[in-house]
């Protein structure tokens, strides 16, 4: 039988939920178990395609074309094994479908109520990973701290979901905080002893505690812990500050949360962790040869969740180069034609962020504009690929009012234009061209030396394409198309010849970078940007 786990908050929110979840599944894989990971966020929104990055961080998307929480990215990037719209529910995926039965008469004559309708509809959702027969254990986190009013349908469903599966087939870890008050010099844990108290007034005892702290948790502490909120010594488990994530297994291991798991669950850990390969990756990001400074040009880049595939794609491109990339966050609405040049000068590479709307749009063409006559290494990503087309066919082919007619309707020339299918889209949420999308490479370019392959599978997540029209121009003027789709001749790359690295990518290669895989585009990039380097 599939054994699950939940992993709830307390006390604040931003703790690492996430990522103590990815860090526990990677050390049961690397044990040998089969693992995957779900999200429930507790907003009323269907997904988070529609939120602004500044609400929420980036938007992921999966294999399978749903929009999810940015969190489906450390599973993804910490497990190398894709997710599914399945692992990420909101509460208003579960309210739509609850609706959704009762108007086609699912629950005539019967008054439709949080307990039992919206309650089941969950334990629904933690089951179907679980009976898909792939998985030995699934881990799921709540979103939200405990006590919050939205999270209480998920709680509640967790209460009679491990009712009814049995204690020694589910277990509750709880991520809470132990704060070190500077005045008083010491840890407290009475936050800790309150959040507890109330996951136990909802009827959840925790099994495990893992404490987030700046200070290493005392033996006096853990037993103090231990004996108020009536879990075992063992099972208090510190989780201090790391200096970066993927450190965070490695702590976890230390502490025996992957052995203490499964002993409560009943399964063996005889396999000791097989973490070699992650171990040398760590090596290789902490002893970097050298280093790389790379602009990020993008509107959001207050917020870095807003790009956190991207900045991990640089972290795993990184050390497999041996390099440290360091990100230069710029806003494109601040660039202009008079501040490019000092804006933009000591940078060893550009890549040009993914966005929509008209904000910041300018401030990236003047970006690429600088990078092209520089011959400094640039890599644009869906817009960051349109800005590249729209700044090209201003400056080179001389057609002046070259734009998207997403940023301008009446374009004289339209050199990125609405896809065809999505022209009759009224509804936002869902509705863009979302999902893995074969490609293929032309023979001799450079995208496919790149992947040293001739087809690919790429996610995408747009509207807007390069016009066709122009194929052709932009072609004899040196800009390659070098990747197509097979089915509807959708540009999917462009390249600019006699380059160092000039590419552009419809299609959003940092969704599949992970520790285990670093992308190749994102590796060549880094690779470019070294070499420029070192050339200076």
């Amino acid at each position: 039988m599939t054994k699950y786990i939940f992993v709830t908050g307390g006390v604040t929110s931003s703790l690492g939920k996430g990522i103590i979840s990815a860090s526990l599944a990677k050390l049961l894989q690397s044990r040998g178990y089969s693992v995957t990971i779900q999200k429930f966020d507790p907003y009323i929104n269907i997904d988070p395609g529609t939120l602004n990055p500044y609400e929420h961080g980036e938007c992921y998307v999966t294999e399978d074309g749903a929009e999810t929480d940015l969190d489906l990215g450390h599973y993804e990037r910490f497990l190398n094994t894709p997710t599914s719209k399945a692992n990420n529910i909101t509460t208003g995926r579960i309210y739509q479908n609850v609706i959704n039965k009762e108007r086609e008469g699912a629950f005539l004559g019967k008054t439709v109520q949080v307990v039992p309708h919206i309650t089941d509809e969950i334990k629904r959702n933690i089951r179907i990973l679980g009976e898909s027969g792939e998985y030995d254990i699934v881990i799921t986190e709540l979103g939200g701290t405990v006590g919050d009013i939205e999270s209480l349908p998920y709680i509640e469903a967790v209460r009679q979901f491990r009712w009814e599966v049995g204690s020694s087939n589910s277990l509750v870890i709880h991520l809470t905080l132990i704060p070190f008050l500077a005045a008083a010099g010491e840890l407290k844990t009475k936050p800790t002893q309150h959040s507890v108290k109330m996951l136990l007034e909802y009827g959840i005892q925790p099994d495990i505690l893992v404490c987030r702290t700046e200070h290493h948790l005392t033996m006096d502490i853990r037993k103090k812990i231990a004996l108020f909120c009536n879990v075992n010594i063992n099972a208090v488990i510190e989780s201090i500050d790391a200096s970066t994530i993927y450190d965070v297994p490695l702590l976890m291991l230390k502490e025996q949360l992957d052995k203490t798991v499964l002993t409560k669950l009943k399964l063996s850990h005889k396999n000791e962790p097989s973490l070699e390969n992650w171990k040398e990756f760590l090596g290789r990001l902490k002893n970097p040869t050298s280093e790389v400074r790379i602009g990020l040009v993008g509107k959001y880049v207050e917020l870095p969740d807003a790009y956190k595939s991207i900045v991990e794609s640089f972290i795993h491109a990184g050390a497999k180069n041996e390099c440290k990339v360091k990100v230069d966050y710029i806003h494109s609405e601040q660039l202009t034609i008079e501040n490019a040049v000092e804006r933009l000068k000591g940078l060893h590479g550009v890549l040009v962020a993914p966005g929509f709307g008209q904000r910041g749009f300018e401030g990236k063409i003047e970006a690429i504009r600088y990078v092209r006559e520089n011959n400094i290494p640039f890599f644009g990503i869906c817009l960051g690929m349109q800005c590249a087309v729209v700044e090209f066919g201003r400056n080179v082919l001389g057609l002046k009012d070259a734009n998207s007619t997403e940023m301008n309707p009446e374009t004289e020339f339209p050199v990125i234009n609405m896809m065809e299918d999505q022209k009759k889209v009224i509804h936002k949420g869902g509705t863009m061209r979302l999902g893995a999308y074969p490609c293929d490479l032309k023979k001799n370019s450079k995208a496919a030396a790149i992947y040293g392959k001739a087809h690919i599978s790429e996610r995408h997540r747009h509207r807007y394409e390069f016009n066709n029209t122009y194929l052709k121009d932009y072609e004899n003027a040196g800009l390659m198309p070098s990747g197509i789709n097979p089915e509807n001749n959708l540009v999917e790359i462009v390249e600019l010849k006699n380059h160092p690295f000039f590419i552009g990518a419809q299609f959003h290669p940092e969704l599949k970078s992970t520790v285990a895989n670093p992308h190749p585009l994102f590796i060549n990039f880094v690779a470019a940007s070294l070499a420029y380097a070192r050339k200076k």
